[in-house]
């Protein structure tokens, strides 16, 4: 009967979720009085499972069954991200569908539009990850707004507004025109095709005597020599049409509407060029506003001509500039991007939408001394993906000190990352922290807890909804509008959900008062590398600040899924693997143990279905393998009460110790790649090829087989958990569906009792049996016997192998073996590291065969050369990629090894 993955696995995870297998008192008859707790990154509640999930789900899964079977109270915690600004744009853009803004329903009505959208929609993802056969604590699921979630982001917001970590002032932020204000790290910086403009600023009457040559440069830094001859113009000073002879500057800008903010040009002190013009102005086109020359070691008197543009409330260099000088900041769009009054004639237009008509214009009064194509970086809102502006606006931030702590501890070794590289990253950034802008102008997501008294009061409540002023005792008082940045909730995450600053709400349900002290630190974290700054990092801040301590001991951080050939998946290339499409196609199983193999430390994962078919071949083979043995008996021991008393059965209980070891020690070091193959090479290599066919020899071995196998399951479990379920009850002759123990609950393979170590005396016997048939094969395939039975093999090696004789003739396909100690005349002769093996030859006809192998030889010989002259050359070498030069060197490598082997074949052939 056939392995129907998608029946079994639909229908055991509902047994284990059920039986209440997933939550932290689930193996309590196997304990240990440990604990094991692990966070999972809550997915915004808008997601779809993507393959990124895939890969962190299942690694933490695999940590999760691990530590559960290892008797580890075992806490997963699972939960969804409320995401404000993602979640707040599907609902609005399904209001404006039906012809509403959200405006119109106002701020009560439209957030109650939302929780209906959560509540029908927002949990798909979760069943997603059921499909991917995880384990978390279901019963323990939170969200980011459930009500003691908003009882603790209230507490850690007021502990640091109340400790001065939280301000409100008026800073220049990442300004999305759509979403409101961002963080640096929610601004997605990417290459844009656009122009650069060189306007013409003309200098004021009596700021230009001697000065026929003056040059400007991009506010941008972009390095040009304009050579700006003095030019005759009439006395009109907002048209160059008409300006008397006076000179002007050239600046460059690549956004054109900006320069009605301009409040200077800024020269350094130590430019011999400009020192005359310090102090002086020049007019803005169209305009007429006067604005002044400035002085400031800010700028490279190397790069281009010397001479910037300064616009203070439009861009961040220029806004510290603009401090230092105590310049007028001149905001000149409003928050939806719409240009205002000192923008003159364009007011009304959106920024964007008006930039060709400003540059129209401009070019028309003769202010454009030219237009260039230019690449440069612009940032864009992650999610909307609208062009962000730098801006002026009041915003509340958590200054950059609370970071102090969490750098300290972690460079003292209280967090370790794996790979231990991303400490570098983490300090560059850390140690560059920016004050975070944590109001967001949103309706969906925590509303900032303050509140402002119509007697001028200020403060920060605790409460949801205070009744009172505590300075007037009031009520007429408002709350601040804003929400707070999604992240500043999910930064919480490792103790909001232990019940810290819950208050009593959700006790005894989603949390439980020894939670803290059981389950925190928490024991590792395990996310893509991706959002270390967006989500690890404040983590790692927020909760030292919050409780003293470190929220984890270890940080795995995986690389990036991509596709086959290392591209990055995006829908626009068309390459983009959906996890449910494969786990449909192949088996949960199958996909994750694929993600898993593929997930090298430190390496980008790269997908394809080569590599998920090569999973699904192993289980192929592990169910044949399974066939077989229930082909001999209705079912199996348990390891621990099988008696192993043949020498197969010791041989591969010896080897099944020495993968159990190697699987413990690589997931304890999370080299998760290296534990699945592990697995793979023992399973596949040892049991299926080697165990499976020489117990065709000794039946007797064949019990001891199938309590081996069993075992196997169990450590296979955490990778590949259903088929693996499935498996061991199937040989024990019992049934999940009829109340047997799950293996999830049963303790992981350990070696103790008789599995104590392995036994080096029988494995290196089987090694020689092993190698013993090899060389028999080889031999038979040299004189083209290579299936064929025939009558007698002999052997010559130092070690009597009289006694496995049987596995020899039956794996060999030998009616005899004898054992030699001399040269066997009259044979071919295989050369193996311990043994040699030789087929006598009477009765064959050589003649093809050395005729076959003379061929081979000259082609291996003219490969060989080829690949040699290339090698040889200096020109190639110097020239061709690296990768070129070591498939060459690999391919030259491989030849000569098979030129060596055939040339031995003659001669064997042609000594007889």
């Amino acid at each position: 009967m056939a392995y129907e993955a998608g029946q079994i696995e639909s229908k055991y995870y509902k047994i284990w979720e059920e039986r209440g297998h997933f939550e932290a008192d689930a193996n309590a008859d196997i304990a240990n009085g440990k604990s094991f707790c692990i966070m999972m990154p809550p997915p915004n509640v808008t997601g779809v499972l993507h393959i990124g999930h895939a890969l962190t789900f299942t690694l933490q899964d695999i940590m999760t069954r691990y530590k559960r079977m290892d008797g580890f109270k075992t806490l997963w915690q699972p939960g969804l991200d409320h995401a404000g600004i993602a979640t707040q744009n599907v609902v609005e853009k399904q209001l404006l569908a039906q012809g509403i803004k959200k405006e119109e329903l106002g701020r009560e009505k439209f957030l109650e539009r939302v929780w209906e959208w959560k509540e029908k929609s927002g949990g798909q993802i979760v069943y997603q990850m059921r499909r991917l056969g995880i384990s978390p604590a279901w019963s323990r699921e939170r969200f980011t707004m459930d009500e003691g979630l908003k009882n603790a982001v209230r507490e850690a917001f007021c502990n640091l507004y109340e400790a001065g970590l939280i301000v409100r002032g008026n800073y220049m932020v990442n300004w999305c025109t759509h979403d409101g204000a961002l963080s640096d790290v929610e601004v997605e910086h990417k290459a844009n095709k656009g122009k650069l403009y060189h306007l013409r600023y003309f200098l004021c009457e009596n700021s230009s005597s001697n000065h026929n040559q003056i040059g400007g440069e991009a506010d941008l830094g972009v390095a040009q020599n304009f050579a700006s001859a003095v030019n005759n113009c009439e006395q009109n000073s907002s048209s160059a049409k008409d300006a008397s002879k006076r000179p002007y500057i050239v600046v460059a800008t690549t956004r054109p509407e900006t320069y009605f903010g301009d409040t200077a040009v800024m020269v350094n002190p130590n430019d011999e060029r400009y020192k005359d013009l310090i102090g002086k102005f020049v007019e803005l086109p169209l305009l007429g506003r006067k604005i002044k020359i400035i002085a400031d070691e800010h700028v490279d008197m190397s790069f281009g001509t010397g001479c910037v543009k300064v616009t203070p409330a439009h861009d961040t260099n220029d806004y510290e500039v603009g401090n230092r000088h105590n310049l007028e900041f001149i905001t000149i769009f409003d928050e939806k991007g719409i240009l205002n009054e000192h923008c003159g004639e364009f007011k009304g237009l959106e920024r964007l939408e008006a930039r060709d008509k400003i540059a129209g214009k401009l070019e028309s009064k003769g202010f454009v001394e030219k237009i260039e194509d230019y690449e440069n970086q612009v940032g864009y809102c992650y999610r909307c993906k609208n062009v962000v502006e730098p801006y002026i606006s009041k915003q509340w931030f958590v200054k950059s000190e609370i970071a102090k702590d969490a750098i300290e501890r972690v460079n003292k070794g209280q967090s370790e990352f794996y790979p231990s590289h991303w400490i570098n990253s983490f300090n560059a950034w850390m140690r560059e922290l920016k004050d975070w802008c944590i109001s967001r102008q949103l309706w969906w997501g925590h509303q900032i807890p303050v509140f402002y008294c119509e007697c001028g009061h200020e403060w920060a409540d605790r409460c949801e909804k205070p009744s009172k002023c505590p300075k007037c005792g009031g009520n007429k008082f408002t709350q601040d509008p804003d929400v707070l940045d999604t992240w500043f909730s999910s930064g919480l995450w490792p103790i909001s959900t232990l019940g810290w600053g819950n208050g009593t709400a959700l006790k005894n349900s989603k949390w439980f008062e020894s939670d803290l002290k059981e389950f925190y630190p928490n024991s590792m974290l395990i996310t893509g590398f991706d959002i270390l700054f967006f989500w690890v990092a404040r983590m790692m801040f927020q909760s030292s600040q919050a409780v003293g301590e470190l929220p984890f001991k270890d940080i795995y951080l995986h690389a990036l899924v991509k596709d086959k050939d290392g591209k990055k998946m995006s829908k626009s290339s068309g390459n983009v693997v959906d996890p449910l499409e494969k786990i449909d196609e192949f088996s949960a199983d199958i996909l994750r143990f694929t993600l898993t193999m593929l997930c090298v430390q430190g390496r980008d994962i790269r997908m394809s279905d080569e590599a998920m078919v090569i999973s699904r071949n192993f289980t192929n083979k592990i169910y044949n393998a399974s066939r077989f043995l229930l082909m001999n008996a209705s079912s199996f021991a348990n390891l621990e009460q099988s008696d192993v008393k043949t020498p197969l059965g010791a041989y591969l209980l010896s080897r099944f110790n020495a993968c159990v070891a190697e699987v413990r020690k690589n997931i304890d070091e999370y080299r998760f790649n290296d534990a699945a193959s592990a697995i793979y090479r023992f399973l596949w290599n040892e049991f299926c090829d080697w165990g499976i066919e020489l117990s065709k020899a000794d039946k007797s071995a064949v019990a001891e087989l199938g309590s081996i196998f069993k075992e196997s399951m169990k450590l296979l479990h955490p990778f590949m958990p259903f088929i693996s379920e499935h498996l061991w009850h199937e040989m024990s002759g019992t049934s999940l569906e009829s109340g047997a123990k799950s293996v999830m609950i049963m303790r992981y393979p350990v070696a103790g009792g008789q599995n104590e170590s392995q036994n080096e005396k029988i494995e290196k016997l089987f090694n020689l049996v092993i190698e013993s048939i090899v060389s028999i094969r080889r031999a038979k395939a040299v004189v083209d016997l290579g299936n064929a039975k025939i009558a007698k093999a002999f052997l010559r090696g130092d070690t009597d192998l009289s006694e496995f004789s049987h596995f020899i003739k039956l794996l060999a396909k030998c009616e005899n073996v004898e054992f030699i100690n001399e040269i066997k005349a009259g044979c071919v002769r295989d050369v193996s590291q311990n043994v040699e093996s030789f087929i006598e030859l009477a009765g064959i006809d050589t003649a093809p065969i050395l005729k076959r192998l003379n061929a081979q030889k000259t082609k291996l010989e003219k490969e060989i050369a080829k690949l040699e002259n290339m090698l040889n050359n200096e020109k190639f070498v110097a020239n061709a990629p690296a990768d070129v030069l070591a498939t060459n060197k690999e391919a030259l490598k491989i030849a000569a090894s098979k030129l060596e082997k055939v040339s031995s074949e003659i001669e064997s052939l042609e000594n007889v």
